[in-house]
């Protein structure tokens, strides 16, 4: 008895004890908060890819099929030239989940004008999305043609339109929680959805 009466009351590495059960709540703590700053920073490089997306689509050839954007004044047969677009809301989307877009034209809104991401370009070169934004893939952008009712019948430059740049089924990538914390690798960034109206929807600036 005397034996495990002075048993407890050793205190001989409580508090090695007590770092014990402490330590890993800590470090899970830190890492958490490593991660959320991680995922912030994901999160801001999308919202930036996505308004620069938007930007180049304004201002370059449509990206959707010829067919598609065909679609936009398939209902202007048989208006005069100079009367107002018809008031039916058309929209015509390519990219994820939808049609297949013109490849050249996703290509080049993706990586800009030289061809590569993750790379600034010379200078005076088009930004594309995954230089802001690397871990953007093709099948993660969806590009929207809505039919403005601007404009009128028979404009030269084609109808104006409102265009819509968003993301889809694109994850955060965490670098240790996913594999502590089973299913939060799974967590989607938004679709951060930015529109702009269309402009002279040209790629070169000498006539095409």
């Amino acid at each position: 008895m005397a034996v495990l009466s002075s048993f407890r009351r050793d205190e001989n590495g409580l508090s090695l004890t007590e770092a014990l059960l402490v330590l890993p709540i800590v470090l899970l703590v830190i890492t958490a908060m490593v991660e959320a700053g991680f995922a912030v920073f994901q999160w801001n490089q999308s919202v930036k890819a996505v308004q620069i997306g938007a930007r180049i689509a304004a201002v370059s050839s449509p990206i959707v099929t010829d067919t598609a954007y065909a679609n936009l004044t398939a209902d202007e047969a048989g208006i005069d030239d100079g009367d107002p677009v018809p008031s039916a809301n058309i929209v015509v989307t390519c990219g994820a989940g939808a049609a297949s877009c013109d490849a050249t034209s996703l290509n080049r809104l993706l990586t800009g004008s030289d061809g590569a991401c993750a790379s600034p370009g010379a200078p005076g070169s088009i930004v594309g999305m995954c230089d802001v934004a690397p871990f953007i893939e093709a099948s993660n952008v969806r590009i929207s043609y809505t039919r403005s009712g601007l404009g009128y019948v028979g404009r030269p430059f084609g109808p104006v339109t409102n265009i819509t740049v968003e993301l889809r089924d694109l994850t955060f990538d965490f670098l240790l929680l996913d594999a502590l914390v089973p299913g939060i690798s799974s967590f989607n960034i938004p679709a951060h959805p930015v529109s702009f109206t269309s402009e002279d929807l040209k790629d070169c600036r000498d006539p095409c």
